[in-house]
């Protein structure tokens, strides 16, 4: 079973939306052996469920965030996961200053999954509107399919 962890700030806009959007393309794939979950790197939302319009941005795709609630980013967290991808570098900072040295190596930004887009960070929809979280979602689709696609390669060569 392959682990991914999808962090950002606060654990209710980006990361759950990875986490729902990543689970829901394993589905429709019939994939079951990679695993997904997220978590924030601060506290503020902690027990919270992802943000409304987080969830109504994904409900409009197809994509289910029922049953995701916010939690941070533990230590143990470094060893239970296989990537931990962060949805920017200011996340991937924080990461790595509360990773282990021998788990660095699991540590990454999520849109370096979608070469093909400008970006490689994902902007933080929380302060913006619902297209904000659709052009999120957009971004998210497409680092989705790249790293399952990633994924199921290295599975082949093991």
């Amino acid at each position: 079973m392959v682990k991914v962890l999808f962090v950002c700030l606060g654990n209710i806009c980006r990361s759950p939306l990875a986490e729902g959007v990543f689970r829901h393309k394993l589905a429709q794939a019939h994939i079951d052996d990679i695993e997904a979950h997220s978590a924030g790197t601060s506290d503020w939302h902690v027990g919270e469920p992802p943000d409304d319009r987080a969830r109504e941005a994904a409900s409009r795709r197809g994509v289910d965030l029922s049953g995701q609630y916010a939690r941070q980013v533990e230590r143990a967290d470094f060893e239970r996961f296989d990537h931990v991808l962060a949805m920017d570098r200011q996340n991937l900072s924080v990461l790595e200053r509360l990773c282990p040295s021998e788990h660095r190596d699991k540590l990454g930004l999520f849109l370096d999954y979608a070469p093909h887009l400008e970006e490689r960070e994902v902007p933080d929809p929380y302060w913006g509107g619902s297209d904000h979280f659709d052009a999120v979602l957009d971004m998210i689709e497409a680092a989705a399919d790249g790293l399952i696609a990633h994924i199921v390669e290295a599975e082949k060569r093991t």
